[in-house]
């Protein structure tokens, strides 16, 4: 089985298509876990028209980490796939194209797929996506970019190595550092595609960039402390933002 964890806020624009995507996936056994972070437009409403199980959590409980464990605590599937409530898969095939990675090479323990712009979506965001996923599957061994709005994971390796809850953002790449660190390989896969419309740096929201750039830089030195202490901070600054 694969279990997919949706995280949401306030999406009621994007997420009715990202759930009837997942709906349409040609894939035998797949079960839905929707984590929502207290919206209150519609998403909720919309939510519930589907067969999916439904998680919240509320803003003082929450981090892009603790989102993903809750959701992963709630789910029983020996592969996560993992996608914000704003992603749309490209393809019917999209949750195959990143299982069959794990197949190939039992040392892959994380794949993310592609993220395509759609037509409106903005020039700055659209340039970010096309340069950062490119045309060619990769796969890493020391570098640790990874990006969950579209990734897959084995449940057995989160489950010694789950996301860190006290980061306030870049909780993938925190854990793509602690799993290639242990020897473990991950995969970028450019046929799992999904369309992001808002890109992965927000339209150039700059607090946002400092924020990441913050810690990523913490990640890379292999601060982790440091990387602790700054979430704090962090946190603070992103209450209102979320992927």
């Amino acid at each position: 089985m694969i279990s997919v964890i949706v995280r949401t806020k306030n999406e009621q624009k994007w997420i009715g298509r990202c759930l009837t995507a997942i709906s349409r996936q040609a894939f035998p056994d797949v079960e839905v876990i929707v984590v929502d972070n207290a919206s209150t437009d519609a998403t909720l409403d919309l939510i519930r028209r589907f067969q999916v199980r439904l998680v919240t959590i509320p803003d003082e409980a929450f981090t892009f980490g603790r989102s993903l464990n809750v959701g992963i605590e709630a789910s029983k599937g020996d592969f996560i796939a993992m996608v914000s409530g704003h992603c749309i898969p490209a393809t019917d095939l999209w949750l195959y194209r990143l299982w069959r990675n794990f197949q190939l090479d039992p040392t892959v323990v994380g794949a993310y797929g592609k993220q395509e712009p759609l037509p409106d979506t903005n020039s700055l965001d659209k340039r970010d996506l096309l340069t950062v996923f490119g045309l060619e599957r990769r796969v890493q061994e020391k570098d640790y970019f990874f990006h969950n709005a579209n990734s897959m994971i084995r449940r057995s390796t989160w489950e010694q190595i789950p996301f860190d809850e006290e980061i306030a953002g870049v909780e993938d790449r925190d854990w793509a550092r602690r799993v290639l660190d242990a020897g473990h390989k991950i995969v970028y896969e450019p046929y799992a595609a999904v369309y992001h419309h808002h890109g992965i740096n927000h339209g150039g929201d700059r607090s946002r960039a400092d924020r990441v750039v913050r810690v990523i830089e913490l990640i890379h030195s292999g601060r982790t402390e440091d990387v602790k202490r700054e979430a704090d901070l962090v946190k603070r600054e992103a209450q209102d933002v979320r992927r």
